[in-house]
């Protein structure tokens, strides 16, 4: 390889756990994930005025969120790290811009777009138990 530097370090991040995507109408959306595709639904919960459902088409991650209260045409990639905070360091010293962070049920979180215009995000699983507390609510 030809150069030194960022590049060649590893990627800070772990593994692609999320897609989520943006859904004119999560209901409608699910459905046809279940039906039509036969994806497997794992949640669908409607709270603070929003919708949000997780269906899986395959075993293997990421699992799909569908969300009528996110903006944009293109998907966020939620990316789990071992450490948030390193992983923002690590990033700033790659010349990456420090965003708002909030929190997810998983764990805390930081979304951020590429120049272009991909939307990605990363966050540190500290909450493992969300997965079992939303499993199987249908609120829709």
């Amino acid at each position: 390889m030809a150069g030194a530097g960022p590049a060649e370090a590893p990627p800070p991040f772990e593994r692609l756990d999320f897609l989520y995507v943006p859904s004119a109408d999560v209901g409608a959306d699910v459905e046809h994930f279940a039906q039509v595709l036969g994806a497997q639904v794992v949640f669908a919960v409607e709270a603070y005025g929003t919708r949000v459902a997780m269906v899986r088409l395959s075993p293997a991650e990421p699992a799909v969120l569908l969300a009528d209260h996110l903006a944009g045409e293109r998907p966020i990639l939620v990316y789990r790290v071992a450490d948030l905070e390193a992983t923002l360091a690590a990033l700033e010293g790659r010349g990456w811009e420090p965003q708002p962070r909030f929190g997810i049920p998983h764990g805390p979180c930081c979304a951020f777009r590429t120049p272009s215009g991909h939307r990605l995000a990363v966050y540190e699983l500290s909450r493992p138990q969300a997965a079992e507390h939303l499993a199987g609510r249908r609120d829709f």
